[in-house]
This record gives C-alpha cells, structure tokens and sequence, in this order.
C-alpha cells in the first residue's frame, strides 16, 4: 500500500516532546533536512506503489536512509542501527519523536533500491546539485574517469577453475548424478602445491571440461535446460585464454572488466569505469555516468555533457580534461580543452592564463579520491549493473549534500566569530572610555 505523505504542519503532543525542540537547530544535518524538497520524492516514487496491502515506510525515511548511508559511509545494517542512536539522524529523515527501535528490516533498502531504479537515483542526485543553486549552474566543467572496483577477489585461473568445478559438483548433486571421476580427493592436494604452478593450472583446467561434458551428457532435458546457463558460463572459461577480450573475471559478476589507469600501487583494477563532471571553481559535482567495460575516455564525453545539461539545465560552454580525452576539439557545441604545450608566438600573458585554467582541472583529482573513500565507491558491494549504476549516483549525491552542510557549518561559524568580534569591540571601546 502506498505509504502516508508527510505532513507540513505537526499537531502538538504533550506525551511525547517534539524532537526538533531538543535538538541543536543550527546543525549542519537538520539544516540539510530542511533544504532538501523532499515533496519531489514522494511526487516521484508514489505511482510506484500499489492500492493494496500492508502501508508502505515512509518515502522521506527511505531516501534519507539512503542519503546518511552514502553520507556516513556505512552499510545496511550500519545505517539502521546508527539510526536508533542518533536523533539527529532520525530528525533528518522526518521523525517528530525520538523511536527506540529500528525502522525498518535492512534488506527492504535492497527492495527500495530496486524498487525506484536508476531514475530515482538520477533523481536524488539531481536535487544534490540543485539545492546549491546558481553555484552549480557553471558553463565551464572539468571532467575524469575513475575506476569503481567491485567487491571480488584479485582474479586467478586456479581460483576460477576451483570454483567452476565446485559448481558442476552442486549441480551433480542436486540432479543424483555420480561422476565417473569426481576429482574431490585430487583438487585439495594440487591446489597445496606450491611448485609447477604451469602444470597445476594446465590440470584444474582439464578437470572442468571434463565434468561439464560429462554434465552435459549425463543430465536429462529438463534439468539440461535449467542448468545450461551455468554450463555454458563454464566452457566459456574452459576456453579462455591469458590475452582474450571480454573474459571472465568472477562468476557471480560476468560484468566486471579489467582496467588499468597507470597506477604504480595498483596496475589493474576489476570492475566500472565511472566519468566525473565538475564545476571549474565551486567544486560541485554536476555529471556522474557509469559506463560498462573499459571504453575509451574520449568516447565517454558525449554521454556526460548531455547529463550535465539535464542535470543543471545548462550546455557546458567547456570541458577541462586530461590528456586521456585526445581526439575531438567540440562535442555539440561544448569546446574541449586538453593541456598542451603553447603556441610558439604564444606571449608570456597567454601562457600564464593557460597554465591557471589547466591548473584549476587539477582540483577534479583529490575530489574523485573523497567520494571513492568516504562515500563508499572505493569497492562497490552492490549487485550487477545496477548495483554500479546506483552506487555512483549516490555517491556524487553524498558528496554534494555534505558539501552543502559543510558550507553552512562554515558559514555559521563565520557569524558567530563575527558577532563575538563585535561584542569585543563594544566592550574594548566601552573601556576605552572608562579610561578616559
């Protein structure tokens, strides 16, 4: 059943206190609360219920749930907990008195996740960057790409072959086939072996054709069909090779793709190359797209500039980017810039001013390297493609929602400083004149 809106007006209870009353007024998170409209999520996500059964959880505890999770960097289970213990945090999501108990079982995130797609993360993280208003509406962008890693282990042929024979044994029995030769007393003692590591991998290879044909040919139609899926995943292992394209890498994530970004401490990275776009000089983030594969840079600069342009409502008039983004000089009117070195009749003033605008591109970097560790996209434990979708969009939303809050911390800093320096200069001249 669709879940009630939440009510502007609060009707007084003199049983219960009103939390927003016991609370600091001037935090950084009832502030955000109070900014973000959170009408335009039940607006957007109410058709997404049905009429009928049991009343759904609130559209603004859900989204806000979402928000601190991404926020505070924690997972499911984390988020639900901390917000039994946190007023503030129930306050944010729209409670009007303090509960002792969770609100809600951590897997109906999961439902909720699913439930508004990618659009309603779209959706969040436009707002992230409309609550900072003009500052975000900027011509000139500065855009990168990074790599979203997936939650899996470092990639290995013994590893995946392990696990391929593992599953052909569940499948086994589960259907009451006996193998001719299982291999369960062989694969613990090769997998020990610390010595002809060629050989080893050459016979764990071996024994997964032979128990996926054996499979193939043993099992009845039916179960043939259920099971064909699996089957075919492990002959496409089977024969893969060190220099194929597009191989598997994890058998419970075919998406993940193997990218190398050039990095001394980490050479290859598995998972989803993700393309950032950021104001020049407010530092807001206002394009976020997850690309599957390892597409190349440049051809990733379309995709982003139109998202920019319906996230903001504004064309970038131009784009800063690296050296990675060689090829096109205009993208649908938007000029792109990439460092270079200057003209030869270049005159010092036009080299000064190219190197302060390239220097600014710079900024980009340390902004990619907070959301990936402090909003939860250095390792994505979503799943799918979705799960890559979802987690890069929230990730920018967080960004920008705490940069928000921490602009008002700042800016309420700033008057109280003030008001305690005028306060100061009352008293210093009232002394002054005591003196006198």
């Amino acid at each position: 059943m669709k879940p009630k809106k939440s009510r502007k007006e609060k009707q007084a209870n003199f049983l219960y206190p009103d939390l927003m009353d016991q609370l600091n007024p001037n935090h950084p998170l009832l502030k955000l609360g109070k900014k973000i409209p959170w009408d335009k999520f039940e607006d957007a996500f109410m058709d997404l219920y049905s009429d009928k059964g049991r009343r759904a959880k609130p559209i603004r505890l859900m989204v806000g749930l979402l928000i601190l999770k991404q926020m505070e960097n924690l997972s499911d289970e984390e988020v639900v907990q901390a917000w039994v213990q946190n007023p503030y945090y129930q306050a944010f999501c729209g409670a009007e008195n303090f509960h002792w108990k969770i609100p809600c079982d951590p897997s109906e995130l999961t439902y909720f996740r699913k439930r508004i797609g990618e659009e309603g993360a779209e959706l969040i993280f436009k707002v992230s960057t409309e609550i900072h208003g003009d500052a975000a509406k900027a011509e000139e962008v500065v855009v990168d790409t990074t790599v979203q890693e997936k939650n899996i282990t470092f990639p290995t042929d013994t590893k995946l072959f392990r696990k391929a024979i593992e599953g052909c044994w569940k499948i086994a029995d589960a259907s009451g086939i006996k193998f001719r030769r299982s291999f369960r007393r062989e694969l613990p003692k090769l997998l020990c072996q610390r010595t002809k590591k060629k050989k080893t991998i050459k016979r764990v290879r071996t024994m997964v054709g032979v128990l996926t044909r054996e499979l193939e040919r043993r099992l009845p139609e039916e179960e043939l069909a259920v099971y064909s899926d699996k089957l075919e995943l492990f002959n496409r292992l089977y024969h893969q090779k060190k220099k194929d394209k597009n191989k598997i890498y994890s058998l419970h994530e075919l998406e993940v793709s193997c990218i190398s970004k050039g990095k001394a401490h980490k050479k290859y990275e598995f998972g989803s190359k993700v393309s950032f776009a950021m104001t020049k000089y407010s530092n807001i983030l206002v394009g976020v797209q997850n690309f599957k594969n390892n597409p190349y840079d440049g051809h990733t600069l379309p995709t982003v500039l139109d998202q920019v342009e319906k996230t903001i409502g504004v064309r970038p008039r131009a784009a800063f980017c690296d050296r990675g983004y060689r090829g096109k000089k205009e993208i649908d009117g938007t000029r792109i810039f990439i460092p270079g070195g200057p003209k030869k009749d270049a005159t010092p003033y036009q080299k000064r001013k190219i190197r302060e605008s390239f220097r600014r591109r710079a900024a980009i970097e340390p902004v990619i390297g907070h959301v990936k560790n402090d909003f939860r996209m250095a390792r994505n434990y979503l799943k799918g493609v979705f799960g890559d979708i979802f987690n890069a969009f929230m990730s920018g939303a967080a960004f920008n929602f705490r940069k928000w809050a921490r602009n008002w911390a700042c800016f309420f800093i700033f008057l109280c400083f003030f008001h305690l320096e005028a306060d100061f200069q009352k008293q210093f001249r009232a002394s002054l004149k005591g003196l006198n």
